[in-house]
């Protein structure tokens, strides 16, 4: 079948082992000083490791290749002595089924007469937005992964406020995002880019997507990556 998967050039490759520690699935290894792609059937072509990689040894090409199997990465991962993966789970941490228990607050916080929405825009999925949208001129944008808004409850003040969002998920949108932003990119002046993803490994396609869109258009868009856990907090600035 043809999908996208990672490809090394080993010639970059200084033997870091960042990729390696990235990978979820444990498709990478470390193999007489050089990362290899051990079994294409472990790798889930979304780029987790691509972000980590210092030299950008690792790209992601659409070529034939073995079907992903979730089963056969379960199994390599439970050989390597990973915790064991929920029933019916795959391998990525991120399906990982797990209850989120938070202490309740001694008294209830005074809630505003009305919670304002700082979306500023529509459409807002990465898919939809058109690339020559006027609001997208001297804009501070905001690229949020999906589940962002969900785990992490002050994502309209603290984040879409005075931005533009746009939002999606990689694991779950058809295709990868990076020829749409760099058109976003080329066509627009853009005055930040802040890219809002959670923990799991999944959402490093978006910063993949984001790095390679800026390369790709040529300008110097100062930009950062903020982390959302998945009980809600933030984990880097």
């Amino acid at each position: 079948m043809k999908r996208n998967i990672i490809s090394i050039d080993e010639a970059k490759c200084n033997g870091c082992g960042l990729c390696v520690n990235a990978c979820h699935e444990g498709a990478l290894q470390l193999i007489d000083g050089k990362a290899k792609l051990v079994s294409e059937s472990y790798c889930d072509g979304l780029g987790n490791c691509l972000p980590e990689c210092p030299t950008g040894a690792i790209t992601i090409e659409e070529r034939e290749a073995e079907a992903f199997d979730e089963a056969a990465v379960a199994k390599n991962m439970a050989a390597k002595d990973a915790p064991a993966l929920p029933p019916l789970a795959c391998g990525c941490p991120g399906t990982a089924a797990r209850s989120i228990v938070k202490e309740k607050a001694a008294e209830a916080p005074v809630r505003p007469a009305r919670f304002e929405s700082e979306l500023r825009q529509w459409p807002c999925q990465i898919k939809l937005v058109p690339v020559n949208a006027p609001y997208f001129d001297n804009a501070h944008i905001l690229v949020a992964a999906d589940c962002t808004a969900y785990a992490y409850a002050g994502i309209h003040q603290d984040f879409m406020r005075n931005k533009i969002t746009i939002i999606g998920c990689p694991k779950l949108d058809e295709g990868d995002y990076t020829e749409k932003l760099t058109e976003i990119f080329k066509r627009n002046e853009i005055k930040s880019v802040t890219v809002l993803r959670m923990e799991v490994p999944c959402c490093g396609g978006i910063v993949y997507a984001i790095k390679n869109a800026l390369i790709n258009s040529g300008k110097m868009i100062p930009w950062n990556v903020v982390t959302v856990s998945t009980d809600g907090e933030l984990l880097e600035e």
